[in-house]
């Protein structure tokens, strides 16, 4: 099912983005593939979510979308999360979520 942008969504969106080498992009696309179907996906509160990839493979980008902050929370504190967040990390210069909310639709 689509994800649905409105300004009327009370829910929690987090935008992340990893910055890495396009040598271990491939790695990075894999991890959070595999973290997405074998685990955020199943949590409490997910909506839905979506990978992007840029051109040159030095950045990815991930969209999620949570009933709540707190569910959201929950399974970053999750042990298998914890576990792979670390080896995520570990691939990237730099790993970075943001929580935000819809401010406008165009």
């Amino acid at each position: 099912m689509p994800i649905a942008i409105t300004p009327e969504f009370d829910g929690q969106t987090v935008i992340s983005t990893f910055e890495m080498t396009p040598g271990t992009c491939t790695d990075v696309l894999e991890a959070l593939s595999a973290a997405y179907d074998q685990v955020i996906r199943h949590q409490p509160g997910f909506l839905g979510g979506a990978i992007h990839v840029n051109d040159a493979q030095t950045r990815i980008c991930t969209y999620s979308r949570w009933t709540r902050r707190q569910d959201f929370q929950a399974m970053l504190r999750t042990p298998e999360m914890r576990e792979r967040n670390r080896v995520i990390a570990g691939l990237c210069a730099r790993f970075e979520p943001v929580m935000y909310e819809v401010a406008a639709v165009f």
